[in-house]
């Protein structure tokens, strides 16, 4: 090995320890946040319940089981906040790793994109809730601060998620107030509906093509 190599490693060069500390310090303290980040400004809240949703609404108890929602909700939030991931990347994050800009900068540049993707999907009622101008005026969205963009912005998400959980549960209790009319008529008031009508639930989202159709829906709401 090269004596100057060997020298380097060693005695690193002044000051690169320090800031080689200070990069796993934050991105220790980064991925601690990383499980509240991943709820609060991504797509995978509004996912997350809407899956749960169908799952009761179909009736099926665990099935899927949690992990498998989870999992699904996971990377179908990835694949919905691939965008914003690329401009972070190449705004914010290769910049600094190449030392072209301080940390206070790239922690700025990684927000703009976050900003613009929270404010896009967040309702103008629910950001009022929030900001509070004392002049009365209408506050500028570059000036709403992140927390008061973020719960906003939760709130929002969760008010989207009902909606369309509204929309998958009506097909499914349509169908369980026939077979539970249908029973009763025929005079077998004590076995449950729901047993019956569970195979043409599955029957009927099976034949739709409900896995499609329902991340299709839930991928395009964020377009």
């Amino acid at each position: 090995m090269n004596p100057s190599s060997l020298n380097l490693l060693t005695n690193p060069l002044k000051g690169t320890e320090v800031s080689t500390v200070v990069e796993i310090f934050t991105l220790l303290t980064l991925l601690s946040f990383a499980p509240l980040v991943l709820m609060t400004v991504t797509s995978f809240t509004r996912i997350v319940v809407v899956l749960s949703f169908l799952r009761q609404a179909l009736g099926t108890q665990q099935s899927p089981s949690n992990q498998i929602v989870i999992a699904l909700s996971l990377f179908i939030s990835f694949h919905v906040m691939a965008p914003v991931w690329q401009k972070i990347e190449s705004e914010a994050v290769t910049p600094y790793y190449n030392r072209q800009i301080p940390p206070s900068a790239a922690l700025q540049r990684a927000w703009e994109p976050l900003r613009e993707f929270l404010l896009k999907h967040t309702r103008k009622a629910d950001l009022a809730l929030f900001v509070k101008n004392p002049d009365g005026n209408e506050i500028e969205l570059t000036q709403v601060p992140a927390t008061s963009l973020i719960p906003a912005f939760v709130i929002s998400e969760l008010k989207t998620a009902f909606q369309m959980a509204f929309m998958i549960y009506i097909p499914f209790l349509i169908l369980d107030l026939v077979v539970a009319s249908i029973l009763m008529s025929m005079g077998m008031m004590f076995l449950p509906p729901v047993l019956v009508s569970l195979p043409f639930k599955l029957v009927l989202f099976v034949l739709v093509d409900g896995w499609n159709l329902l991340v299709g829906s839930l991928i395009r709401s964020f377009a």
